[in-house]
């Protein structure tokens, strides 16, 4: 026998049993973002080298580390999409979709990234984001904050809210001399990685997950402390806004995020409930990175949420949020039965979108197809022969102890289950 081909270490099979959950997030996040006047776009899931190690930075871990890339046949550098901004960033260049205005627009696709995979973490994950150019107020960074705070509400997540200012360009330069001159002083006690993080991007040691770290990081400068006037005006103008919301917050003087296109605002929201990556929604300001892949000064902001995540958390309460289709089971007994079932379904389908009809295509007795039904989990069986079927009538059998067997006038079957389900 030939060996079963595997899937591959961290990507993972979304199985049917399971695809309602995944399905019920979709639509619940797309409906909100649309209420709110964010549509839809969608980018390719390759994307040039270029537009990521421009975008992300050259020396962060995701570009480093974990990118998939590779040479086409042309020799060009091709790279799996890691995350989903920057090609959001390249598509509206290219379009040149700002000049048209403010642009709000989400998107719901998979990323890849070459990590260990662990619970929650994998390396073909899937995100939903949502990005806005054109507005540089502190309103938008409220909007975006105060979505995601519904959605939890919706899903009945408990997450906590984090924020953090860094600044603009010019402040962050200020403070990251600081910073660079607080760590060169503690030379000694800092690890490998972040070492090499101190030539490179000194905020990035602020981002450190080394325990050992926690009390030379918390003793470090903090950048809300060295804000500009005209970011910390924007700071404080997002808080009055979270607190007029009544959405909760805990200023974190950590938080950086991954990723080096950030500035100003920066968010977070974790869970308690997934253990170390309990980061289920993070985002922020990133103004000037439109310029810097090639289009016209642009602020911009925007968020992406892990869907694997939020689907752990909602899995064990998934049959409180998720509201089920009633469920049919159509079993018939002869050739022209069998080809009345065909016509039948469709009708009855086209009248009741909502509802799902499984139409037996085993041609078995009546007694297996029954075994069907039964195993199915449907709340009502139709049943047609041919001796019903020269009759002009069906049957509708309750699967769920709803009563006895009827039997039905074809013509009345579609106002006798609008009735029923």
């Amino acid at each position: 026998m030939s060996k079963k081909i595997q899937a591959i270490r961290g990507m993972n099979d979304l199985l049917p049993a399971d695809s309602n959950i995944w399905s019920f997030l979709d639509s619940t996040i797309s409906n909100l973002l649309l209420s709110y006047g964010y549509r839809y776009c969608r980018t390719p899931n390759v994307e040039s080298t270029e537009t990521f190690s421009r975008a992300i930075g050259e020396v962060t871990d995701i570009v480093e580390k974990e990118m998939y890339t590779w040479k086409d046949n042309n020799g060009d550098s091709l790279t799996l999409r890691p995350e989903g901004t920057a090609g959001v960033v390249r598509m509206m260049i290219e379009h040149n979709l700002p000049r048209e205005g403010i642009q709000k627009v989400f998107y719901n696709g998979p990323m890849f990234r070459h990590e260990r995979p662990q619970k929650g973490r994998y390396r073909q994950f899937h995100q939903v984001g949502a990005e806005v150019f054109g507005a540089s107020n502190a309103k938008i960074d409220a909007e975006l904050i105060s979505m995601t705070h519904s959605l939890w509400k919706i899903l009945g997540i408990d997450a906590e809210l984090e924020i953090n200012s860094l600044g603009s360009a010019e402040s962050r330069a200020s403070y990251r001399k600081t910073l660079t001159g607080y760590f060169n002083d503690n030379k000694d006690l800092l690890d490998e990685d972040s070492l090499r993080r101190l030539k490179t991007n000194p905020l990035r040691i602020l981002d450190s997950k080394n325990k050992d770290l926690e009390s030379l990081i918390s003793g470090a400068p903090k950048m809300i402390d060295h804000l500009d006037d005209d970011s910390s005006h924007h700071f404080k103008t997002l808080k009055k806004y979270l607190e007029s919301l009544n959405i909760s917050f805990k200023i974190n003087p950590k938080l950086v995020r991954g990723l080096d296109y950030y500035n100003q605002t920066v968010f977070e929201w974790i869970s308690n409930d997934l253990g170390s990556q309990g980061t289920i929604c993070g985002g922020g300001r990133y103004d000037g990175l439109v310029e810097k892949m090639g289009g016209n000064p642009t602020p911009a902001i925007g968020f992406a949420m892990g869907l694997e995540r939020i689907a752990l958390l909602i899995q064990d309460k998934s049959d409180q949020l998720i509201s089920r289709r009633p469920h049919l089971y159509f079993s018939s007994i002869g050739e022209s039965a069998h080809i009345e079932s065909m016509n039948l379904s469709k009708k009855i389908l086209e009248a009741l979108p909502y509802i799902t009809i499984t139409n037996d295509v085993s041609i078995g007795t009546l007694k297996s197809q029954m075994k069907k039904a039964n195993k199915s989990e449907a709340d009502y069986a139709m049943i047609l022969g041919e001796e019903e079927l020269s009759e002009g009538l069906i049957s509708i059998k309750p699967l769920k102890g709803q009563g006895v067997q009827q039997s039905i006038k074809l013509e009345g079957i579609i106002h006798h289950l609008q009735e029923i389900l």
